[in-house]
This record gives structure tokens, C-alpha cells and sequence, in this order.
């Protein structure tokens, strides 16, 4: 069976679930997969890159191209 009709059963499975409790683990497990896969794709950038990044985010600032924490954080507050 290959992925793409593995993934299609596996949903309409889960579709047919009633039970909050079995939901609520199942975001809960796709949160924690997420979070490892994005972790493991990490990889640290070169003395090069990072001196570009400081660069771009002087310039940005200079050019008041930035947002307030405060802002921000009242932004984060809304997604979800």
C-alpha cells in the first residue's frame, strides 16, 4: 500500500472516531511530531550566514522595518 492511500484510510478511520479523549491525543501526538521532525531539520548556520542575518536585521532596524515586543506579543495571543 503506498502513502498517499495509507494516509486516506488512516483518516477516514479517524473520522469515525467519537471519543474527545482519542482527538485530543492524536493533536497531542501530531504537535510532538512536529516539533521533532522541525528539530532535527535544524542545522547550525555558518559564521557567514549569521553575520549576513545581523546585517539584514541592522538594516531592517535602521529603516524602522520592525515590530514592537509588545505588539508582537498581542499578535502570538491571536493565533491559535
Amino acid at each position: 500500500m503506498d502513502l498517499q492511500t495509507r494516509k486516506i484510510s488512516f483518516i477516514k478511520e479517524f473520522l469515525n472516531f467519537q471519543s474527545e479523549e482519542i482527538i485530543l491525543r492524536f493533536e497531542k501526538l501530531l504537535k510532538q511530531e512536529k516539533k521533532r521532525i522541525a528539530s532535527d531539520e535544524l542545522e547550525p548556520m555558518t559564521l557567514e550566514e549569521f553575520n549576513k542575518r545581523i546585517d539584514i536585521s541592522m538594516e531592517d532596524s535602521n529603516n524602522e522595518r520592525v515590530t514592537e515586543s509588545g505588539e508582537l506579543l498581542s499578535q502570538i495571543e491571536k493565533w491559535d
